[in-house]
């Protein structure tokens, strides 16, 4: 499964549903945040951004990908990460604090791996050369 992609098919309950809905999304988002904030190396990047509407655009963001029915109308993963300077190290520290949140959220290893994978699907669009 790619990122950008709905992770359900007809035939089966979306990862969106399974996980909980929009509520579980939302809890998940909030811890992912709140790891991220704590992280000195991540912190800086979220130095001027509105927390708030920044929780909002994520948590329609991995809705609409985990297969929720709404539509994210945010900006692409290029346009959003363009320009900040984002390596290797930063990439790979996000995917570790998704990780532990969904594990805290006690999400099935088989989802949080597919999660994972999907994530990094993006690397392209985020990381710089």
């Amino acid at each position: 499964m790619t990122w950008g992609k709905s992770m359900s098919s007809p035939s089966t309950t979306s990862l969106f549903a399974r996980l909980g809905g929009k509520a579980a999304v939302e809890k998940v988002v909030d811890s992912f945040y709140e790891r991220i904030l704590a992280d000195p190396l991540l912190s800086p990047f979220f130095e001027d951004s509105d927390m708030e509407q920044q929780r909002r655009h994520q948590t329609a963001f991995l809705s609409m990908l985990l297969g929720s029915r709404n539509t994210y109308l945010g900006k692409s993963m290029l346009a959003a990460h363009e320009g900040l300077g984002i390596q290797d190290r930063h990439f790979n520290a996000v995917a570790g604090h998704l990780k532990a949140s969904l594990e805290s959220a006690m999400v099935d290893e088989v989802d949080i791996q597919t999660i994972l994978d999907a994530a990094g699907a993006l690397k392209g669009d985020i990381v710089e050369d």
